[in-house]
């Protein structure tokens, strides 16, 4: 037995939105049990079972619970120590010409695994729609400074250069992905349907007097009054736990690459070039007034984390269900299930918030690349000089000299990079000093990655956000608020 409390989890009562959390709140899931009642009540009505109309009737009018019935049926749990049997007999209550009928056939992983199907495909869908406004909000961003030049870092090392907008598109592609992940593993997902208590539908073949073919629609009806398109060909008494793994699989991958972007934007905060929203009265630190502390990526790898472990679990519950069920799968999937959803959508909307507010500081990033830029460019240096009709070699060697006094200049004495001057002041390199400044101009170094964020956003972005259902997501998206 276990409480109808243990279904509200921590998360959602302060973080995640109103609509997840309300899809795995108390009143949702009792509510589609009486759903599920409900359309195998008319599915049986409609294959020949003397169902009064009255019983539907009064099933329709009562979908919801009140306050009231909800305290009966705490005490019917706690005396029944069953809590679908408590429900149905609360429902019994306010429907009572369909007391005798509710559940008829019925094992109780029809309600409990057939909810949990349907909050696995909404949740999906509610994912799938804030990752929609995501990807927008970034990929307004990567347009926005696709041509502004950067230092890339390949093992957190200066290496050459890219642009802010290019660097964007790396995080919008594995965004990409996981919006086709779930999108996949949301319209994968099928229906446990009417399989009685060890997925062999006797209970249902006695009902209708061994009638297979009867059987067979009963499972078809109710598999499309509760709005999927088919159901699982086999089950045992639940549907595979294997389908879990599916869906939160696509859940940890998202994890992932918050976790990614976060700390790429962390990283990128310590170098003072982009940081996150930070309000006028926020404090970074109780001690250092000063410090301005990406608290929003840092909740997002902290989040993020999580969420990627949530799916080892579902791994590990599969495993080890025996046979036609076990029990020790329902206190953990209770919590797992919600949880990785609540959590997933508070990532979300921490991630918009801050693509809504990020801030880009140019003159850091310029004063960085001239540091490092130089070295970059000795290799330019080299080949002008040969074509102004100098010696490569020649070139090289003198290049290389000057690199390393350079390199001592800012190791050792903590100097800024003189590398240019000191081609300045060699006549050896007079043929092509004035050519010295466009040799080092940013936007020659950056290749062609503006135009490969025109491209990846025209040919990848627009068409997947193209699609209605998350065009219209992205209109109504509005601003991502935190509560704290």
């Amino acid at each position: 037995m276990e409480s109808f409390d243990t279904y509200q989890t921590p998360l959602s009562s302060r973080y995640a939105s109103k609509e997840m959390a309300h899809l795995f709140s108390p009143a949702m899931r009792f509510h589609t049990w009486r759903k599920l009642w409900l359309n195998l009540a008319i599915a049986e009505k409609e294959l020949g079972l003397p169902i009064p109309a009255e019983a539907i009737e009064q099933m329709q009018a009562n979908l919801h619970l009140t306050a009231e019935q909800f305290e009966v049926a705490a005490v019917e749990e706690k005396k029944r120590r069953h809590d679908v049997m408590a429900h149905v007999h609360t429902f019994g209550q306010v429907a009572p010409a369909a007391a005798g009928i509710i559940h008829l056939g019925a094992t109780s992983c029809y309600v409990t695994d057939n909810a949990d199907l349907i909050f696995l495909r909404e949740g999906l869908t509610l994912l799938i729609q804030k990752l929609a406004v995501v990807i927008d909000r970034f990929s307004k961003f990567a347009e926005q400074y696709r041509a502004l030049p950067a230092l890339g870092f390949t093992h957190f090392q200066p290496a050459q250069l890219t642009t802010v907008g290019k660097r964007t598109t790396l995080w919008l592609q594995e965004l990409l992905w996981d919006l086709r992940n779930l999108k996949r593993a949301r319209d994968d997902l099928g229906f446990r349907g009417v399989k009685g208590t060890t997925g062999t539908q006797a209970s249902f073949l006695a009902l209708f007097d061994g009638d297979h073919d009867k059987v067979e629609e009963l499972d078809r009806l109710v598999t499309r009054l509760s709005g999927f398109g088919y159901a699982y060909p086999v089950t045992s008494q639940t549907y595979s736990r294997k389908i879990d793994i599916d869906v939160l699989a696509p859940l940890a991958g998202l994890g992932a690459t918050a976790h990614k972007l976060a700390t790429d934007l962390r990283l990128l905060a310590n170098l003072k070039e982009v940081e996150e929203p930070f309000e006028s009265t926020q404090i970074g630190s109780s001690a250092m007034a000063y410090k301005r502390n990406p608290m929003r990526s840092e909740r997002i790898c902290s989040l993020a984390r999580h969420l990627m472990v949530l799916h080892q679990n579902a791994l590990m519950t599969s495993s080890v269900q025996w046979f036609e069920r076990t029990l020790d799968d329902s206190a953990n999937r209770r919590i797992t299930l919600p949880e990785a959803f609540l959590t997933a959508d508070i990532v979300l909307t921490t991630l918009q918030n801050v693509s809504e507010g990020l801030v880009v500081y140019p003159k850091v990033i310029a004063r960085r690349i001239a540091q490092e830029l130089p070295f970059m460019a000795t290799e330019n240096i080299i080949m002008a000089v040969v074509k102004a009709g100098g010696d490569r070699q020649e070139a090289h060697e003198k290049i290389r000299v000057l690199s390393h006094e350079a390199a001592h200049q800012v190791k050792h004495l903590g100097l800024e990079n003189d590398l240019i001057e000191r081609v300045k002041a060699d006549p050896y390199f007079d043929p092509i000093k004035g050519q010295l400044d466009a040799l080092l101009e940013p936007s020659t170094f950056i290749g062609r990655a503006p135009e490969q964020v025109d491209r990846f956003l025209a040919e990848w972005v627009r068409p997947a956000l193209a699609d209605e259902e998350l065009k219209l997501s992205v209109e109504k998206g509005g601003k991502a608020e935190l509560n704290v």
